[in-house]
Formats: C-alpha cells, structure tokens, sequence
C-alpha cells in the first residue's frame, strides 16, 4: 500500500474542503459564531456629540466667574429635539443626552453651583471638549467595525447592536460525531474488567472540537463488528457534516474501519502517511462531507488532529489553522531512521523547545504537560542538540 508524505496528506484535505456558505442569522444566535462579512458602520457612533457625564454643557470662552451661566434648558437623555444654547447660556445634561449646539464642554455637577437660575463654577474652566464624547469617536460612518472571521463575542453583539443591526451573516460550525471503535473500551465510571481499558479518545477529541470552537457534538461507541460500524457510520454520515472514527484503521483481523467506511460510499482520498505517531490514518469524502479515521491509540489519534483535523475545522469556519508555527532550537539531540516524518511532544518556552520523554504513542501523561510538537521531517536522521527545528505551537 502506497504511504504519502505530510505534506501531500494536507493539500488533499485543505483541497476537499470547501469554504462555508455565509448564513443570516438573528443578533441573539450570533454569540460565537463566526463573521462571514466585513461590518461597516452604517452611522457615526455616536450619532451626536453626547455627554459622558451628569453636569452642565455650556460654550467654555463664555463663562464669566461674576455672572455666571443663565440655566436655560434641562436635556434628559433621549431628548428628542435639537437645541441651540448662545453665550453665557449653560444647560443641565444627563449621561447620554445630545450635547447643544453652541456648547463644547460638559462639567460635573458636583464642581457647581446654582443661584437664583445662574450657574457657577468651583474651580477653573475645564478645557473645550472636557466630558464630550464627539459624534463618531466611536466610529465613523462606512469604517470597518468588525473583519471576516472574527469571533462573534459579547462585546462584538454589543457593538453592532448599537449601530442598529439586527443580524449578520455568519459561517455556521460544522456538526461532528466521533465514533470510537474497539470491543476492549470501557466507558469511564463503569466497572473495568479485566484485560479491557477505559475510552479516552473520545473524551480527548470532544474537547479538541471544542477548543475549536466546535459544539455540535456526539459520540458513539461501536463493537467491532462490520454490520454494527456500517450502520453507524450511515446513520452519522446522514446527520453530521464531519465523521471521525478511531481505531481500526491499521491492518489487524479487526481492523475494518477503512473498508467498512469506503463499503458506505465514502470515497477514499489517502490511507496512511509517512509519519509517527499517526501512520495509518484514513481520509474520504462522501458528497461534502468528510470522513477521518484515525488510530486508537491516544497520542496518534491527538497528533493527528492537531496536524490534520484542527486545520480543516478552522477552514470550514472560514478562519486559519490555530496551530502556529514557529523555528526553535531544540534542547536536546533526538535519532531516527530516514523514511518517516516525526512529531515529538514537547514543552516550547518562547525560544527553545524542549522534546518531552515518553513519546510513545499510547502516552498521554506526557502529551498533558506538552504545548507543542516538533516536527521531524521524513529525509531527517535525527537533529542535534541546538539545532533549528519547525515547531507546531499547540493551541490553548
């Protein structure tokens, strides 16, 4: 059977994924989601120069200490009417409200006093502008309030519902179902007989999703039985826009994933890639949706969502991979034979990376403590101590 490279194995699957159709949706579905648009503000925010404080607006060159201010208006916010105040004429304002024509300052009220209708001052003239929030300081009409691809947070809903808009439109996360395969897992918190193990690829790739913003979520565990993989796998390929199976992709007498999920009519794109952890990794498309089968133990089946999945995720969200990378100098020396990428678990301090022990592929005690992965490419021998290496910072 033939392998790829790393390199080929992620152009046929960036190459198999289209990029989202926007959806229209409501402000209250937006928080999380994905914008599929520029923003432009349709209006200066704010519309109107507006006081940030309760006090009193007036022109500043025209308040005299022995006259005063004549008080000739009270302004609430949401005043309705525009006004017009002349020289030594002061107003009291609200938070909020339309500052007047013919003012440009605003002063608290706790630094005034008023007499017989007169304002007055307790200490010097603030500077023109002091207290006002000049209209589009915020933002001005047709600026860009808001890029493709930003993440729709609370602050964000808040900003384009004050510039009156009431929906967006927005890439839609994909729905996953992660079917974990093996008669030898056992669900945690149950009972663990003998010769069995607890699932931890589930747990692992739900909360890989989830990281990547992914929460239309389920999880199946399947016997290994062809008839039983088959129909599952059938039924998620109707409902889910991502499959992922793990385990039973090797070569074993039970290890009919590959096979089982082809019988299904997913299209086979590549099986199998020239790297450790991870080697037996199976990739297909059935119409628009996209079928993975990664290998059972807990380290593959993480390297190769970082390097694979997570990547194609992120397309399909219409954002780029959150897998940086970066060159480090390696801490210490590392050997292998030519012929296969490597991808080692390690600790990357912001200018050295240092390879962690137990690179196993079952070991997932050391892949908790890591933030990165080195990557070895396949024509390497090995890297000595202080070398450059490509490092893969993992997102947190």
């Amino acid at each position: 059977m033939n392998f790829i490279s790393v390199q080929e194995a992620k152009f046929l699957i960036l190459n198999q994924v289209d990029h989202p159709k926007p959806v229209a949706v409501h402000l209250d579905q937006a928080t999380g989601k994905i914008l599929a648009e520029d923003i432009l503000s349709p209006l200066d925010l704010p519309p109107f120069p507006q006081s940030s404080m309760d006090g009193y607006a007036f022109r500043a060159d025209s308040y005299d200490p022995g006259k005063g201010l004549l008080i000739t208006e009270v302004i609430p916010a949401g005043q309705g009417r525009e006004i017009l105040i002349g020289k030594g004429e002061a107003v009291r304002i609200f938070t909020g409200a339309a500052v007047p024509q013919g003012a440009d300052t605003v002063i608290m009220q706790e630094k005034t006093e008023v007499r017989d209708g007169r304002l007055y001052l307790k200490e010097e003239v603030p500077p023109p502008g002091t207290h006002v929030r000049p209209a589009g300081s915020e933002i001005r009409k047709g600026e860009q309030a808001l890029p493709t691809g930003h993440l729709l947070n609370p602050a964000s809903i808040g900003l384009l519902a004050s510039m009156g808009l009431t929906s967006v439109a927005v890439h839609t996360p994909p729905s996953v179902h992660i079917l974990v395969t093996g008669d030898e897992l056992t669900s945690p918190g149950e009972p663990l007989p003998y010769g069995r193990v607890f699932d931890s690829n589930s747990f692992t790739l739900r909360a890989a999703f989830q990281l990547a913003g992914i929460e239309d979520i389920r999880i199946s565990q399947v016997p290994d039985r062809e008839d039983l993989l088959s129909e599952a796998i059938s039924s998620a390929l109707e409902k889910q826009d991502l499959v992922v199976l793990t385990g039973g992709v090797s070569v074993g007498d039970f290890d009919f994933v590959a096979a089982t999920a082809m019988r299904c009519g997913v299209e086979k794109v590549f099986h199998k890639i020239k790297q450790k952890p991870g080697k037996p990794i199976f990739f297909g498309i059935k119409g628009n949706k996209l079928v993975f089968g990664l290998p059972g133990n807990p380290a593959s089946a993480l390297t190769c969502f970082y390097e694979y999945l997570e990547p194609a995720v992120q397309k399909l969200l219409g954002k780029s991979s959150a897998v940086r990378k970066v060159n480090a100098p390696i801490q210490s020396s590392y050997k292998k034979a030519p012929g296969l990428t490597h991808f080692l678990k390690a600790w990357y301090d912001g200018s050295r990376v240092f390879p962690l022990d137990a690179q196993e592929s079952f070991r997932l005690r050391s892949f908790a403590r890591a933030n990165a992965l080195i990557v070895i490419d396949e024509k390497d021998d090995g890297v000595q101590a202080g070398e450059q290496v490509e490092v893969h910072i993992l997102p947190v």
